[in-house]
C-alpha cells in the first residue's frame, strides 16, 4: 500500500510516535513518508581514496576541483575518487543515562529519539541495498554488530537498541578511538548522543575516525529543557551520571546557561565542519521526520 508525504505526517510528531507501540513500527512511520523521494543512497559519494585527475565538466561539484593545479597551469582539474562498490554504515548510538532524560512535558527520552533515528536510518540503508551495522557505547564500546545488508539485520538492530542498557557514565572520545580501531573496512560511522563531554575531546575522537579512512557523520540529540532552559522555580539538578545534586534558582542562572550552550553548539558545529563532518542538531520535540529528511535530502544533493 502506498501513502503520501502528508498521510504519514500526522503520525511523526513526538506526541504521537511515543505512543506507537514498538521501535520497529516507529521507523518505518519515519520512513515510509519520505523514501521514495530518495532516489540513491544518500551515504554513497566521493571516497576518501584519491585515485587520479580530470577535466572540469560543467556540473561537477566544485568541492573536488584540484586548487593546486589551477594554480599551477591555470587549468580546471576535478580529483577523482575510488568509489566503495558494497558501502559499509555503522551506526554508533550512546547508551549511557544521560541519554534516558525527558523534561516533563515529553513523551520520549533522549535515548527513544536516538534509537528511532538509529532504526530508521538502519531500515533506508537496508531499503537501499546497503549494508549497516551498530554499535552501542557508554565509557566503551559494547558488542559490535558488523554491517550487513542481509534483510534480517534489521531484526538484530532492533533488538539490540532495545535491550541494551544504559551505563552510568559515557567516554566518547575513548569510544569513537576504540570504533576507529575496531572497523577495519571504511565505514561511514553515524554517531548518535547528546555529546556530553568536552568538545575538543569528541572532535579529536572524529578526527581519529578520518585519520582511519571512515568518514564521520554527527546526530546530536537534545531535550529541549537542554536547548531552552524553561524552569523558573527554585530547582534541584541531578546529574544522572555523576549523582551530583545542585539546589538553584533558575531565573538567575538562565541567561548564563543559554550563552554557554550555545558556545559549546558553536565548537561542535565548527569543529565538526573544519574535520568535514556532516553535523545536525535534533530536538525530542521536533517531528523526527523534520530534521532527519532535511539532513538526507541536501546529503542528497551535496552528492549529485
Amino acid at each position: 500500500m502506498v501513502h503520501s508525504n502528508h498521510d504519514y505526517r500526522r503520525f511523526l510528531d513526538p506526541r504521537v510516535l511515543a505512543r506507537i507501540g514498538g521501535l520497529e513500527m516507529r521507523a518505518r512511520m519515519i520512513v515510509e513518508g519520505f523514501i521514495t523521494g530518495l532516489h540513491r543512497s544518500p551515504f554513497r559519494g566521493f571516497s576518501v581514496e584519491f585515485s587520479e585527475h580530470r577535466k572540469y565538466s560543467q556540473g561537477d561539484d566544485l568541492r573536488h576541483l584540484d586548487w593546486r593545479v589551477l594554480g599551477r597551469t591555470d587549468k580546471h582539474y576535478v580529483k577523482q575518487y575510488e568509489q566503495e562498490t558494497n558501502l559499509q554504515l555503522m551506526l554508533v548510538v550512546d547508551s549511557s543515562k544521560s541519554m534516558t532524560y525527558r523534561s516533563s512535558d515529553q513523551l520520549l527520552t533522549k535515548r527513544d529519539y536516538a534509537a528511532s533515528i538509529a532504526a530508521a536510518i538502519a531500515y533506508l540503508a537496508l531499503h537501499q541495498a546497503d549494508a549497516v551495522g551498530l554499535i552501542a557505547f557508554d565509557a566503551h564500546i559494547g558488542r559490535v554488530v558488523r554491517a550487513t545488508n542481509n534483510p534480517a539485520q534489521w531484526k538484530t538492530i532492533i533488538h539490540e537498541l532495545e535491550t541494551a542498557p544504559p551505563a552510568p557514565a559515557t567516554n566518547i572520545r575513548r569510544a569513537l578511538d576504540e570504533v576507529a580501531e575496531k572497523l577495519t573496512r571504511r565505514h561511514v560511522v553515524i554517531v548518535i548522543s547528546d555529546l556530553f563531554e568536552e568538545p575538543s575531546e569528541i572532535l579529536a575522537g572524529l578526527r581519529h575516525l578520518r585519520h582511519r579512512k571512515h568518514e564521520p557523520i554527527v546526530f546530536h540529540v537534545m531535550d529541549p529543557a537542554e536547548l531552552d532552559f524553561p524552569f523558573t522555580q527554585p530547582t534541584r539538578f541531578e546529574g544522572l551520571e555523576d549523582g551530583d545534586r545542585l539546589l538553584t534558582q533558575p531565573r538567575i542562572i538562565r541567561e548564563r546557561y543559554l550563552e554557554e550552550v550555545q558556545k559549546f553548539l558553536e565548537l561542535i558545529r565548527r569543529g565538526c565542519l573544519q574535520n568535514r563532518t556532516d553535523y545536525q542538531l535534533f530536538s525530542t520535540a521536533d517531528p523526527l521526520d523534520k530534521s532527519l529528511s532535511g539532513f538526507l535530502a541536501s546529503r542528497s544533493a551535496h552528492m549529485r
